[in-house]
This record gives C-alpha cells, structure tokens and sequence, in this order.
C-alpha cells in the first residue's frame, strides 16, 4: 500500500514522500527503445500522518500547477540532478483518480542511467515532491483534526533514497500547525517529546 511516510517543512517549502507501490521504469511505446522513470509522487484522500498532524491531500490540489508552473524532476531534490522538467517536455505531470502521476524522461548522463538501473533492481522505490501551500484547510474528522491541502504550488518531484527529512523535523511542523489552528494539545506533545528524548538517549 502506498503511504505517506515523513514530513518537514523548510521555510514555505514542505516535503512529503511516499512509497511508490506503482514506480518503475517502463520503455516507451515509440519504439525508440528509450526508457522513462513512471509512477505517483502523491496520492488523493488519503489521511496519515502522525500524531497531531494528520493530513490529506484533495483531488485538484495540483491541477493548476501542473498546468501554469515551471517544474523539475531532480533525484533526491538535488538541484544539481536534473532528471526532467515540464516546460522542456522532459516531465509529464498530471492528476488521475489515484493521485499526481509523473513521466519522467531521464537524460542520457551517469546519473540518469545509474538511476534507472537503480529503480530496476528494486533499491530505489520511494517518490517526492517538493510544495508550496496556497490553499488548506482543517477539519474534524472521525474525530481528529486533518489538515487536507486543497491547492498548492508545486517545485519538484523526485525519486528519493531516503526521506528527505528527519523526525525532528516533523516535531517543528507539528508544532507550527498547533499554532495556527490553536490545537489544545499540550499534554500530548510533551509525551511525544518524552519518547524523542528517550530514543536518543538509547
């Protein structure tokens, strides 16, 4: 199943990856024998998260940033690994009934090849993107408050090794939604801080 596995925010600029049950390199039907990098970088309607800071992401969250913006394809959000952008016609993004689905059409350098054969043997599955958010709101339900983004302004997607952030990351972006939505939470947050403490004390 696919799901959201970390978050971090830096600056305006949040992160969410995900498990890419569906990313894979495939060959192109044009006979070219070219292969491309093809999979979900998000998924609709799906609430996780952890504690305090549940969240989901609506149908049409992407669709006029896919439409208006300049966006890259980059591995591990390095900038410096461009693998396709879709002002070039080297990236193909849009939204489906499942989520944000990327065609990535990888350069012809070390770095694209080595990903590819990466993606292949399985060591490589997971799938990011980079954001703003311009439009969300908060909600009860099933009786926790989630956050669902409704628009947001889309930087990059990317293959990813790792999660592009830590936990203590997440603590900080917990901690910023509380603010905002006046979440009464205090009892909460001083048990999550309790365990960090505790696991780095291991």
């Amino acid at each position: 199943m696919t799901q959201i596995r970390e978050r971090a925010v830096q600056n305006s600029r949040e992160y969410r990856t995900f498990d890419a049950d569906v990313f894979r390199v495939e060959a192109r039907a044009d006979d070219t024998g070219k292969r491309r990098i093809v999979g979900h970088a998000a998924v609709f309607n799906r609430v996780d998260g952890p504690p305090l800071f549940r969240e989901q992401i609506a149908p049409g969250a992407f669709a006029d940033s896919v439409k208006e913006d300049d966006v890259r394809a980059l591995f591990n959000h390095d900038p410096s690994i461009v693998l396709g952008r879709n002002k070039a016609g080297t990236l193909n993004l849009r939204e489906d009934e499942t989520g944000l689905w990327m065609e990535i059409d990888p350069p012809d350098t070390q770095a694209g090849r080595d990903l590819l054969v990466s993606i292949d043997r399985g060591d490589v599955t997971q799938a990011s993107f980079a954001f703003q958010t311009i439009d969300d709101d908060v909600r009860t339900i099933n009786g926790e408050e989630v956050r669902t983004l409704k628009r947001v302004k889309l930087y990059d997607v990317s293959p990813v090794t790792y999660p592009f952030y830590e936990a203590t990351d997440v603590g900080l972006r917990q901690q910023e939604w509380e603010e905002k939505h006046k979440v009464k939470a205090v009892r909460s947050i001083v048990k999550l801080r309790r365990m960090r403490l505790n696991l780095t004390q291991a």
